[in-house]
Parts: structure tokens; sequence; C-alpha cells
């Protein structure tokens, strides 16, 4: 079983679908489809409604197969008793036997909606780009029910997740043959994604998101035979006395994730008081043993930061850089270019612009994949669908299933958990896409505090579920 999702684009879906269609009957992949899109909504209506038949489903019908894949939906749903109206937004243009279909199962052709439960998408599919047309976006724009998108939410690019205009919120997305990168970068606009096999052979992924039980597995514990060295030793240097707080919240999280020690260089007395475990010292050369060094958080930009930055990246260790170092790294990146051991930046949209002159763009994924093949570092450039890119290797990309980490301090503890897992021995990749999981997770525990509802935080109860969210991920590695 794989330990991780694979994403396919446009393009490698198109390919993988003309192979399929060489080797099955003509049709049969999109009513495979269309028969799984109307199970989802079957289901949908019994959890909105109470049952099916009897309720009433409208279809938005673009062009091409996309189009088909929701006609031929609609003539399933119509056998089970659903009454179904089609809004054809190019009637020239519909998939004929999809609308045959829907026409002899005894759905109807409408020039609008009265009152549907909810709507399926069916305007554009993976060929789509752009913005809805005006004739979409107004019937979107005052549709009130739930909508149930045909392999992705129509004006949304499917393989960056950019939207540059009118576009369908979904409810659910239905993804036909494969997962899109849509389906990981823009997760606000699909809802709930659910995947129908057609038949695909896809080539390995080059963008791919970790399955969450693989993270609990493989996230370092102590073995029998462990000790604190063994387990991997993380020195931290940040904080500051202008920014006390970025050294406890980054050391804290080290010392919540995994480490067996963590090592503090700094005067930041308040380091010590809130985690008496750390051991502390003035200067990088009186640190003893580490494995793996963060630098950067409230460290500072001065020339003290940048020797204490450049002495770090001269050792063989594994070195993150975050926050005060990424806008030293922006003004002298030859301290990091190239750099033969691991090294992994972590920038968000306003410090990665800072380092390569532009901002990441409507294709973050390429402008990551850019930066870390240019630079050979690992780049983990921050946002609610956090990407993870290293040359040589499939993208990794973690969506947070929410916002809640939007808040100061919040970064710092992210470079602590990942600092450790370096440490730890685990690879940079690996461990820049486990150490978001584990960070989204616990700012939602931390918003919902076991209740329904969530309300804001900040970085300290942020830091406070760090371990229960390694429990989360831990307890479904057990599982698996």
């Amino acid at each position: 079983m794989s330990d991780r999702r694979g994403y396919f684009t446009a393009d490698e879906v198109r390919s993988a679908e003309a192979e399929l269609f060489s080797r099955v009957p003509a049709g049969m992949p999109m009513r495979r489809a269309a028969y799984g899109l109307a199970t989802i909504v079957a289901a949908e209506l019994r959890v909105l409604t109470g049952g099916v038949a009897g309720r009433t489903v409208g279809l938005l019908v673009g062009s091409g197969d996309n189009g088909g894949d929701a006609l031929w939906a609609g003539a399933f749903l119509r056998r089970r008793g659903v009454a179904v109206h089609a809004v054809l937004l190019n009637p020239e243009r519909a998939h004929r036997e999809g609308l045959a279909a829907l026409r002899a199962a005894g759905g109807r052709v409408v020039e609008r909606f009265e009152h549907p439960d909810l709507v399926i998408d069916g305007i554009v599919g993976i060929s789509g780009r752009g913005p809805l047309r005006p004739a979409a976006a107004e019937i979107i724009a005052v549709l009130d029910v739930p909508i149930i998108a045909a392999d992705l939410p129509s004006g949304v690019d499917p393989d960056t997740g950019a939207v540059d205009g009118p576009a369908v919120r979904a409810t659910v997305t239905v993804a036909f043959g494969a997962y899109k990168p849509v389906h990981a970068l823009a997760v606000p606009h699909c809802g709930r994604i659910v995947l129908v096999p057609i038949g695909l052979s896809l080539p390995e992924p080059r963008l791919a998101q970790l399955d969450p039980a693989g993270i609990g597995a493989r996230w370092p514990v102590p073995g029998p035979d462990d000790d604190k060295y063994s387990q991997g030793v993380t020195g931290v240097c940040a904080g500051s006395a202008k920014y006390p707080g970025a050294g406890v919240l980054s050391a804290g999280a080290a010392v919540a994730a995994t480490s067996g020690m963590v090592r503090y260089v700094g005067s930041d007395t308040e380091v010590l008081a809130t985690f008496p475990e750390v051991i502390a010292s003035q200067t990088i050369s009186e640190t003893g043993r580490v494995q793996a060094w963060v630098f950067g958080p409230g460290a500072g930009t001065g020339a003290d930061a940048r020797g204490r930055l450049a002495q770090l990246l001269t050792t063989d260790l594994p070195v993150l850089v975050d926050a005060d170092g990424l806008t030293l790294l922006a003004v002298e990146p030859a301290l990091v270019r190239d750099r033969p051991a691991v090294t992994v930046l972590t920038p968000h949209a306003g410090e990665f612009a800072r380092l390569t002159g532009a901002a990441p763009g409507d294709d973050r994924v390429a402008s990551v994949r850019a930066l870390a093949e240019r630079w050979g570092v690992t780049v983990l450039l921050k946002g609610r669908a956090t990407i993870i890119a290293a040359p040589g290797e499939a993208t990794l990309v973690n969506d947070a299933g929410g916002s809640w980490a939007s808040t100061a301090g919040a970064g710092d503890v992210l470079s602590g958990i990942l600092g450790a897992l370096l440490a730890a021995g685990r690879p940079a990749a690996w461990s820049a896409a486990a150490a978001a999981r584990v960070h989204a997770l616990a700012a939602n525990l931390a918003a919902h505090a076991d209740e329904p509802a969530a309300a804001p935080i900040s970085a300290s109860p942020l830091l406070a579920h760090v371990r229960p969210a390694v429990r989360v991920l831990r307890a479904l590695g057990d599982q698996g």
C-alpha cells in the first residue's frame, strides 16, 4: 500500500485515458464515471433530504465529456426516481449520447432551475481554463443549494488550483480516475473529495500528499536500545532580547515533536524558564553534539546573526533556515546555494518573493520546484496548501484542512517540529511534509479543543497540541 496519494496533471490524465480507451469498449469509462457520480449524488440526497426517489437534481451541462458525465449521471438518477432537470449552456455542443440517455430516462432540458435539492456541476473538465463564462457564472451566483462537481469545480485551474474570476464552490467533488492537482491545491473550492476509479494506468506521481497513517507509522519514537543522543539532538538558534517568544516556541516544538535532546544557543532565559529540559549555551562553538540545526525565528538580521548563520552553514549537518534567516539569505544567497549538506528553507509567500524577486504566482508548485532546483535546497512554501520541493524528487503537498495556523509564531512552531525530524535522521522532504501535517493537525485540535465549534487560536495552544497531534497520527499508523 502506498504511503502517499498522487495527483496527476491534465496531460498525464489525458494520456492515461487514451491508453484506457484503446482497451475497453467505447463509452465505458464515461459510464463508469457517471455511475459513480450518480451513486455519490444519491448518498448526498439521502443525507440532505432523507431519501432519493421524488427528489430533484439540476444538471449544469457544458460541452464535451464533462457535460456527458453529468448527463449520464442524470440518466442513472432518473432511473432511481429522481426528477432531473438539465440546463444546457451550449446546446449545440452537448454530449449527444449522454443527452439521449437522459431524455430516454425521462429527464428534462430546462431554461432555468426551479428549487432543486442539489446541482451537479458538469460545466467544464480538465481541458477547461479560466473563470466561468457569464451565463454559467450568473446561474452559480444565485444557487443556494449544495453543488457536486463532476471531476473538478468549474472555473478552477485543474493543474494549479488558481482562481482568477467566478468559479464553483462545491460541497463535494467527485474525481474521475485520478486525483488532479486542483484537489490538493484548491480544497476550499472542492469541498469533500471522492475518487471514482475508472481503470486508468497512471505513472509515478510528480505531486503527492503523504498518507497520515504512513506519517504516524514512520514518526520517530524511542526504541528499546535508544538513549537521548541516538534519538536525535536538535540545535535551535532562535529568539533574541527583542523576540524572546520565537526561541520559546521553536525550542518547545522540538521538545514536543520527538527530539531526545534540544540544545539552545542564545541568551534568552525564557526558553529555560519554560522548558527546563533544554540544554543552553551562549555560542554555537560551546554547543555539544547536534544532529540538525534550526536557525532564524526571531534571531535578528544584524552582523552577529549573519555570522551565526554562516557558521552553521559551514557544517555538514542539516540546517533549517526560517524567518530572519531567510531575510539574510535574500541578501546573500551564496551562503546556501548548492550547499553539500541538507538545507531546508521554509518561507511564506512574502519571504519567497524576497528570496526570488517574484511572488510564487498562480503556479505555486512550479515556482517552488524552480527555487529548489536552482539553489539545490529543499523548500517548504507555507500556505493553506503547503508545497515542499527537493531537487530530483516528487513534490509534496499538504492541505491543512483549514487556516487556524495563520497566527503569529505558528511558523516558529513548525520550524521546531521539522528540525526535530531532521535530527532524527528522516529525509528532508518527508520531514517537511510530515511536520506540516502535524502542525496543521495541532492547529485544528487547538481550535476545536474537543468542542464542535472552533475558535481562533494563538501559537501557544498550537504548541500545546503538537503531542496530541502526533498521537493521532501514530494511532492511525498502528491501525494500518
